[in-house]
């Protein structure tokens, strides 16, 4: 199972956005794909269609929990009212997870050990990251082969984009030398201002080697499908944005075929051979519609 974190230290960027419409293209393409909101103010959870009080079991009950177990994680595996795709919901209550576990050896393994437990379910995981730098940071991190860094083409994103480099070198260093393989992803571009294409070639300059090279444009329809609670592109599959991700997880995929082809099920290895549209697998779409190193020490590795 392949497991992305999606992660800014900068809130606004397009996080939650981007974690909903790759959801929503794998859904499309008949994948089992699970999402997990870390975020206490629980945004993809409302995305996904839920309270995060309507949830009897959520992510706070794997952190909280006696004993990790298999069926204790897929009890917290909600299905959503999108075929083949679960959620991990959020609650309030993880605002006060990193008071919790502090001082706790091998805190920031969590949730790799919990999504490990589920693999054989799942093609693809997707979480979504608080912008806040703690536990629930780092579990997300420490768990991904890949990380994707939205980062809006504006000049404060660009000052979030330079702290999350940031936390990546230290917890490399906290983990002794384990790299975090992650991709910056153009967001909110808008080729009609100064602004966005002078951030745009900011990041050509100084972050090319981690740059993904297209650009996740404005669309209206992106607060369209966050109103509805359906992602982009189960709602407008050939919408400028919705086509924007398509190109984004296409991108993903052919990067994880190179430098972890062990974690890329054939059913995932398939979206690169099809016409991008995923018409095969549509038949539903009308129901459709309608303290650092502690974290890092001492932990099982799975």
């Amino acid at each position: 199972m392949l497991v992305w974190a999606v992660a800014s230290q900068k809130g606004g960027v397009g996080k939650t956005t981007t974690v909903a419409s790759l959801a929503g293209w794998l859904e499309k393409e008949g994948l089992r794909v699970l999402v997990v909101d870390t975020d206490p103010h629980a945004s993809l959870t409302a995305y996904m269609g839920f309270e995060d009080d309507q949830l009897d079991s959520n992510l706070y009950d794997i952190y909280n929990g006696a004993e990790l177990t298999r069926d204790k994680v897929l009890e917290c595996c909600k299905a959503t009212r999108f075929k083949g795709l679960d959620i991990i919901g959020s609650t309030m209550a993880l605002a006060t997870i990193d008071r919790q576990l502090s001082g706790r050896a091998g805190v920031g393994r969590i949730l790799k050990r919990a999504l490990s437990l589920v693999d054989s379910e799942y093609d693809v995981a997707l979480i979504d990251c608080p912008p806040v730098l703690g536990a629930l940071m780092v579990n997300a991190l420490v768990a991904a082969s890949l990380v994707l860094v939205p980062t809006q083409t504006e000049f404060l994103a660009l000052k979030g984009l330079e702290g999350m480099v940031r936390t990546f070198a230290i917890m490399e260093k906290a983990s002794k030398g384990s790299l975090i393989d992650y991709m910056i992803v153009p967001t909110m571009y808008d080729r009609r201002t100064h602004a966005s294409n002078t951030s745009l070639d900011f990041l050509k300059i100084h972050y090319r080697d981690h740059l993904w090279q297209g650009v996740i444009p404005v669309d209206t329809l992106f607060r369209e499908s966050s109103y509805r609670n359906i992602p982009v592109p189960l709602m407008d599959k050939k919408s400028r944005g919705a086509d924007a991700y398509r190109q984004l997880l296409e991108n993903a995929i052919a990067h994880e075929l190179k430098t972890n082809p062990q974690l890329v099920t054939p059913a995932v290895a398939a979206v690169l051979t099809d016409d991008g549209a995923g018409a095969q697998k549509d038949n539903h779409e009308k129901e459709i519609a309608d303290d650092m190193s502690s974290m890092l020490s001492s932990g099982e590795e799975s």
